[in-house]
């Protein structure tokens, strides 16, 4: 007779003179976790990252919603983007004094006022564009939101502080955080043009407040993972960040890669707008979002050997030469159809060459202030897009749109000549 299986046991019968054995139970597969999964296996890891993908989302609203409320209500582009650049300017101004306060004091005790005073700043533009209110209010407005916090460098403040010398996993983490940011930076846009095109103008402000303050609050909530405050007696001790050796070339990269996103996005869209397909264009700078991405995410299961510095001219030399592919598809077919997978193949290079840089910054930057030296990182990369948008808006306007094309192919070859004069001659891989 047969005998029935019992827990894990194999079910045993007899067929003539052989006997059969059957093993019922569940099958398991003995491969290894992959590196996500073994990251965020560790505490507190998963609420403090949803926590502030929920903060870093509006990150990607709060530009073309004040521009899409303000053209909509007061009919002038040309105010919305004053308005938008004063507060650009405004945070590359406040932003790494906001950060250097989160370095002494923690991020909770920090973040959480500094939010909510940007949160104010924006429902004041909110009122003043609702209740046609001077001009200049809106100005004084959206500069007030400069003292929001930068959620994507406390992120990774954090990884570095729970995984100082795994270099392994660091690097997983930091390539994660760069995919989420072109995450959020690819939906933040479609989120906001959505809301206000769908309810009303100010709908895209008002969310990406909700969103910006409940992220805030819950990422700050997560105090065991908050790396320690260093006080004002050792981050007086430390160098600033600006003047430790090394970090003032990567912060020229980022400028000029700033350059390449700032000068791609106007281009772009006066591309889909003189070939007749002006909607369009935000779901192909989606493309090349999504293809950044993807690369991020795949860089980050890489296991490298070697060191950031060898890879990094390389890097850049590669989006670089993958920058060309847009200018081709362009000039010599004149299609956005084709412009868009151009656009997807040149993104995949932005990703890898963002994480080494962010990596590079982190290990130049001296201790205790890293969430300063990550926020002038991204303050470059601001003034970056400030100045590229305005140089591609020019060559747009006196040239053609497909001639705009050569003005971030510019931009990333000014960043690679900056990398390899920054790196010595016998140090290169």
């Amino acid at each position: 007779m047969p005998q029935q299986p019992t827990g894990r046991a194999p079910l045993l019968t007899v067929t003539a003179d052989t006997l059969i054995a059957a093993d019922l139970g569940p099958r398991r597969r003995n491969r290894p976790p992959g590196p996500y999964r073994r990251l965020f296996t560790r505490p507190g890891t998963r609420a403090f990252t949803l926590a502030n993908l929920i903060a870093r989302l509006p990150m990607g609203m709060f530009s073309v919603s004040a521009v899409v409320m303000i053209a909509g209500t007061r009919s002038s582009y040309a105010l919305a983007g004053a308005v938008t650049a004063t507060g650009l300017a405004a945070t590359a101004l406040v932003a790494p004094w906001t950060a250097r306060l989160v370095d002494r004091y923690g991020q909770a005790r920090v973040a959480v006022p500094a939010t909510l005073f940007a949160a104010l700043g924006s429902l004041a533009l909110l009122l003043c564009v609702r209740h046609d209110a001077p001009a200049w209010t809106l100005f004084a407005a959206y500069a007030a939101t400069a003292t929001t916090p930068n959620t994507g460098g406390m992120s990774r403040a954090r990884w570095a502080h729970l995984l100082d010398g795994d270099a392994g996993s660091l690097h997983t983490a930091n390539s994660f955080e760069q995919a989420a940011d072109e995450l959020c930076f690819m939906l933040g846009p479609v989120l906001a043009a959505f809301l206000c095109g769908t309810f009303f103008p100010e709908a895209g402000t008002l969310v990406g407040v909700v969103l910006l303050v409940t992220g805030v609050l819950a990422f700050a909530a997560q105090r065991s993972t908050e790396p320690p405050p260093r006080g004002r007696t050792a981050l007086a001790a430390a160098p600033a960040p600006l003047r430790a050796p090394g970090t003032r070339p990567l912060l020229a990269v980022c400028l000029a890669m700033g350059a390449v996103f700032g000068s791609t996005e106007v281009v772009t869209l006066a591309f889909a707008d003189a070939t007749g397909h002006r909607t369009a264009a935000g779901a192909v700078l989606a493309l090349q979002a999504a293809g950044s991405c993807a690369a991020g995410l795949l860089y980050g299961r890489l296991r490298l050997t070697g060191r950031p510095e060898d890879r990094y001219p390389w890097c850049i030399a590669a989006m670089t030469a993958l920058l060309t592919l847009p200018l081709l598809a362009a000039t010599l077919t004149g299609s956005l159809a084709l412009l868009a997978p151009a656009l997807l193949i040149a993104g995949m290079a932005t990703a890898p060459t963002m994480i080494t840089n962010m990596t590079l910054i982190q290990q130049r930057t001296p201790e205790g202030r890293l969430n300063e030296g990550m926020t002038l990182a991204v303050t470059a990369l601001l003034g970056g897009i400030a100045g590229g948008s305005a140089v591609g808006g020019w060559v747009v306007e006196h040239l053609t749109a497909t001639a705009g094309y050569g003005v971030p192919i510019t931009a990333a070859a000014a960043a690679l000549l900056i990398a390899l004069a920054a790196t010595p001659l016998g140090a290169r891989g």
